[in-house]
């Protein structure tokens, strides 16, 4: 009997997983560009900044680092760790901590003073803040947000997220962006009512679970070949509620960058430069539409040109929310 030789070339195995990863992503998305508020409750708390020279810094505590336990106790909220800490009299402290995705143990012995004990520390344990839903499932409910992780603002690391949710909102205010400064959304929430829950803070989003109660229009989605240079168009909430569609131009692709920024951007409609300048803060998540299909989310403006910015690839935003 003759043995037969399969012989599997390198593009065949690329094909089938290309194959495979479009079979997996959903044909319609339905299109929203709403903002919301978000807020966020982390998972243990946030080491945020350290006082210089002081106790959390001279045993090796960093920035960045995550408290989940006090001697042994797992610690849910700042509240929470002040109370231990004021308790402590002075006697060093075991914290259990998370650094760069592995467990560590630092031992602090704070300090002591007419105000109370001391660690040097500044600590976070929650977030909120306004930002734009690109898409939800109807078929699951599942929605993606922002087309980029939410960052603690002091020590910029991808904040922990336990868990969190999503509230309507309405921009009140816009501060423009010019060459330099961003521009900004404020926006007011309402925190009577929940449109969904917040599950996962990645780099290219976030991602829950929705009630379907964001609107929007339904829309293929497109795969990463399909993103040309060219005119495209954005739906952007800058006024109250209103989502409406503008006119940009995708100037630049780079499909395979890993950090998301797989186009750049410039906007061309006059009505919306004339009310925000450009791309603002708050702004990220907008979904990009181009030939009738879905194609990403606005995710950064270039702070030396607000009308320019770069957005993620709806594929590679899909694939982070799995």
């Amino acid at each position: 009997m003759k043995r037969c030789k399969i012989r599997v070339t390198m593009a065949a195995v690329m094909a089938l997983l290309l194959a495979t990863a479009a079979a997996a992503m959903p044909q319609t998305l339905v299109a929203v560009g709403r903002t919301v508020g978000i807020r966020l409750e982390t998972d243990g708390i946030l080491v945020a900044e350290l006082e210089p020279g002081g106790p959390a810094e001279q045993a090796g505590l960093r920035s960045g680092d995550v408290i989940e336990t006090v001697n042994g106790t797992e610690i849910t909220s700042c509240e929470q760790f002040q109370s231990m800490l004021q308790s402590c009299d002075g006697s060093p402290l075991d914290l259990a901590i998370a650094r760069d995705g592995k467990d560590a143990e630092v031992t602090v012995a704070p300090t002591r003073s007419a105000g109370g004990c001391h660690l040097g520390v500044s600590v976070r344990d929650s977030m909120a803040g306004i930002g734009t839903v690109t898409y939800y499932d109807p078929t699951t409910g599942a929605y993606g947000a922002l087309g980029h992780g939410v960052n603690d603002l002091q020590s910029l690391v991808l904040l922990p997220v336990e868990s969190g949710e999503i509230l309507p909102s309405s921009v009140v205010e816009v501060r423009k962006g010019v060459r330099g400064t961003p521009g900004l959304l404020k926006g007011a929430f309402d925190t009577s009512t929940t449109l969904g829950t917040v599950e996962r803070n990645t780099d290219h989003g976030i991602f829950g679970q929705c009630s379907g109660q964001l609107g929007g229009m339904p829309l293929p989605v497109a795969t990463a070949e399909e993103i040309q240079t060219g005119k495209a168009t954005i739906l952007s909430n800058v006024q109250n509620t209103n989502v409406v569609e503008y006119a940009v131009e995708i100037t630049r692709l780079d499909p395979t960058d890993q950090s998301g920024r797989n186009l750049v951007l410039t906007i061309t409609d006059d009505r919306l430069l004339q009310t925000t300048g450009g791309i603002v803060q708050g702004m990220s998540g907008s979904p990009i539409l181009q030939n009738g299909k879905i194609v990403g989310a606005v995710t950064h403006v270039l702070v030396n040109d607000p009308t320019k910015g770069y957005g993620i690839s709806i594929e590679n935003m899909l694939e982070a929310a799995e």
